[in-house]
């Protein structure tokens, strides 16, 4: 267990201010965004309920799971969730709502990146690895070196900052479902007899994934997709521009996300619309059973060109072209099973055939994510799934 706090601090409320909240400039290209209250997190009452009274009751468990959709908030949750248990200025303000002091030294560290006792584990700190031969792998999980030099030696160290709090150090592992089961097995000794005041967060869009051995010593916490007003809230306050999207793309683009902000910001930051125009006319003409024979070409040279754009956009020498691969293949399946479970509920209602060719399609792309995920290369896994479609299986 984490260890408990000395004493609440009763806090006269603050007037609200507005902080520019400045990406966060790690290690290995990694960037993130600065904690904010467990107030500010859409979406997720009963998540950030279960985190409050964690809190409330001075005693923290030392292993979480955050667990839910990809891009619903998990990782900002573990961000502001640290910032709380971190911070020993954090108690109850005169309204009774539990939170730190956004004026401290704690939370201006943690704004600027610098405080030495948070510490965010992914893929892509094998980059900065000790080990050549972990420098020089594909990142395309987080390797058992990665989580040894980075969080399990770092948990037996004494916390830096010194200061007496929930937590003495919180560890946030981003993609958690990335850990090979050798590495997940070697944490458990971490996670059984955990150092003194050291909080494990893991987060994963694959609950599955983590091994039943890891689960059972940690708490866990259910995400969801956002409903539609909490998206248009997300947009707001977010301050996302859509107005020169199309209605058919912006209309995409939240089908695309499907209550995931983290999805509708890297469909628009990273060209995913793009692939949306670009594919539309030729999804269409599949549609009414016409064939594009150039679909393959297409695709293929849209997820070439994402992943060489994803190298560049990470500023890192490092930054792995296999690993980007993967990142944009995974996008295409997403697009694809959009569209076509879209066309599925068209169907439904109408002559059979059609329900049952949309139904046929959604089977064959989530049989390239399947083979996908097992390791097939993407050229071929998407060459078998648009000869496939094109070849008059698929017909809505």
């Amino acid at each position: 267990m984490a260890k408990k706090p000395t004493k609440p601090v009763t806090r006269k409320p603050k007037p609200p201010r507005e902080v520019e909240l400045k990406p966060i400039e790690g290690p290995a290209g990694l960037r993130w965004t600065p904690p904010i209250g467990l107030d500010a997190v859409i979406g997720q009452e009963r998540a950030v309920s279960a985190l409050r009274a964690a809190v409330a009751s001075g005693r923290v468990h030392h292993a979480w799971v955050f667990h839910g959709p990809m891009g619903v908030g998990k990782f900002t949750t573990a961000l502001a969730f640290a910032a709380m248990i971190l911070d020993p200025t954090t108690g109850p303000g005169r309204g009774g709502q539990i939170g730190p002091d956004p004026d401290s030294p704690t939370q201006r560290l943690l704004r600027a990146g610098t405080h030495p006792d948070l510490h965010i584990v992914t893929k892509e700190l094998a980059a900065v690895s000790r080990e050549t031969r972990v420098r020089d792998s594909k990142q395309r999980n987080i390797a058992k070196d990665v989580l040894i030099e980075f969080l399990i030696e770092p948990a037996e160290r004494t916390q830096v900052a010194g200061e007496t709090a929930m937590a003495s150090k919180v560890f946030i592992v981003d993609e958690a479902e990335l850990m090979d089961d050798g590495g997940q097995n070697t944490m458990l000794k971490t996670l059984e007899e955990p150092a003194p005041g050291s909080v494990i967060i893991l987060v994963t869009s694959k609950y599955e994934r983590i091994l039943p051995t890891v689960r059972s010593r940690c708490q866990p916490v259910a995400f969801g997709p956002l409903s539609e007003p909490e998206m248009a809230r997300w947009l707001k306050e977010a301050k996302v521009d859509v107005s020169s999207l199309s209605p058919a793309a912006r209309q995409w683009l939240m089908a695309f996300a499907d209550g995931s902000p983290g999805v509708a910001k890297a469909a628009l930051e990273t060209g995913l619309v793009g692939w949306f125009e670009a594919l539309a006319p030729q999804l269409s003409e599949l549609d009414a059973g016409r064939f594009p024979l150039d679909l393959g070409a297409t695709i293929a040279k849209l997820i070439d060109e994402w992943a060489e754009a994803a190298v560049k956009r990470s500023g890192s020498e490092t930054a792995s072209k296999d690993a980007a691969n993967k990142a944009a293949g995974r996008w295409m399946i997403r697009l694809l099973s959009v569209h076509f479970r879209s066309r599925l509920r068209h169907a439904a209602g109408k002559s059979g055939e059609a329900a049952e060719h949309a139904a046929a399609a959604v089977d064959l792309v989530h049989e390239a994510e399947r083979q996908f995920e097992a390791g097939v290369q993407g050229v071929f896994v998407f060459d078998d799934l648009t000869s496939r479609l094109v070849s008059g299986v698929y017909q809505a």
